[in-house]
């Protein structure tokens, strides 16, 4: 694990536990089985919606993107303000936006069915 990775459980230490996987050459970062960020290149990338969106838009934070068969692709996730590596408080809001962000998305995907033959 980066050493980048290993300092955000100090980050998150007022938002509460997290969890670090590996991921595709990055992280996931996960906190009660939920993700609700990720490491990339050793940058850190927070879940966004449509309801959180625009505190992200007011700091020009940048959508994550990676290239898949040549093409751009972009994900719900926006680049962390710099404020929450240096405000415990601010780290817990940022942290809390895109938590709550990761809830929203968990309630939005279809349960799947069991097939009879199950």
């Amino acid at each position: 694990m980066s050493q980048f990775v290993d300092s955000l459980h100090e980050v998150f230490i007022e938002f509460g536990p997290i969890q670090p996987r590996a991921m595709f050459g990055g992280y996931g970062i996960y906190h009660q089985g939920l993700m609700f960020a990720l490491v990339a290149d050793n940058e850190l990338f927070l879940k966004v919606d449509p309801a959180s969106a625009g505190w992200f838009d007011e700091f020009g934070l940048e959508t994550f993107t990676y290239a898949k068969n040549g093409k751009p692709m972009k994900m719900s996730y926006r680049r962390a303000p710099d404020d929450v590596f240096d405000d415990p408080l601010q780290a817990k809001l940022w942290a809390g936006r895109a938590f709550e962000a990761a809830l929203r998305a968990r309630r939005a995907k279809p349960k799947r069915r069991k097939s009879r033959g199950d």
